[in-house]
């Protein structure tokens, strides 16, 4: 009988869109996503945390895994441009 060690598990292929173009990313299924996230921001040409990711409509943090998320090969996780709001108070008379 010939069984695969548990801790060797098949990467998954996911794809990074933003803005029209996509890259694809080769991951471990632990690998948090703060390690995906610094790969395509340089793929992209982007400063580390210029984006914010989101998978199904759901924000992903730093610590979240591809496996924690029952990302599945193929899967598609969307970046976009993180942007912060400001307060403007308004004038009292």
């Amino acid at each position: 009988m010939s069984q695969e060690p548990e801790d060797v598990k098949p990467k998954l292929n996911l794809t990074i869109s933003y803005d029209g173009q996509q890259i694809t990313v080769k991951v471990k299924p632990n690998m948090k996503f703060a390690k995906i996230f610094e790969a395509a921001e340089k793929r992209f040409g982007k400063e580390p945390g210029t984006f914010k990711f989101t998978y199904e409509g759901n924000r992903i943090t730093k610590e979240d895994t591809p496996a924690g998320l029952d990302m599945e090969d193929g899967d598609q996780v969307d970046a976009f441009l993180e942007q912060l709001g400001g307060f403007v108070p308004s004038r009292l008379s």
